[in-house]
């Protein structure tokens, strides 16, 4: 009868486990239009090098529209199963706190993403700014096209009313760095599209 229960927890315990594993394992999704791998690794709370590892991806600043990628967390870098655990002890009140506490802190997470590099890093990358300057304006700070203004043709909504040249620069590498992820990528979005 002992060994029958022993024999029966240990297959309960081997489903539960199972289960686990199910609960973690990444998510496919489908590529879509203006989608950066830096995006996605927000998005579905991983990071960019998991994507790049599960996906084999030669560049990550090069994805296409249509293109599976599997995302979120496929176990080797979550830690969220030992989380809930911990939180599913707890009292009520101190859970509160850690919710409250990881609220606060995501701000503070994205903040980075959003203040990207002021300058390229290395001559490829001001190389590439370059060009996409010259093909959009003729590196001019005052050039419109419709609604699009200045030395790399962003919205007054990108731009917040403020064209001067300081913060066309910060807007604009604030907008290649969260979208593409470098200069480079972005040239090599536009060479493929005719717009970046």
């Amino acid at each position: 009868m002992e060994m029958k229960k022993v024999v029966t927890g240990a297959a309960a315990l081997s489903g539960l486990v199972t289960l686990g594993q199910t609960a973690v394992n990444a998510d496919e999704i489908v590529v879509q239009a203006g989608d950066t791998v830096s995006e996605l690794a927000l998005k579905h709370n991983t990071t960019i090098e998991a994507i790049e590892q599960a996906n084999k991806l030669q560049n990550v600043n090069l994805i296409f529209v249509g293109q599976r990628l599997e995302v979120g967390n496929n176990g080797v870098f979550n830690s969220q199963p030992v989380q809930p655990q911990a939180q599913a002890q707890a009292p009520t009140a101190e859970v509160e706190q850690p919710q409250q506490q990881q609220a606060q802190a995501q701000p503070q997470q994205q903040a980075p993403q959003v203040q990207a590099p002021v300058a390229p890093a290395s001559d490829a990358e001001a190389s590439a700014k370059a060009w996409i300057a010259n093909v959009e304006s003729g590196g001019s700070y005052t050039a419109q096209n419709g609604r699009y203004y200045g030395k790399y043709q962003l919205t007054d909504s990108y731009l917040g009313g403020d064209y001067s040249p300081e913060n066309q620069e910060r807007v604009a590498d604030n907008y290649v760095s969260n979208r593409y992820g470098s200069w480079q990528a972005a040239k090599s979005f536009w060479l493929a599209n005719g717009w970046y």
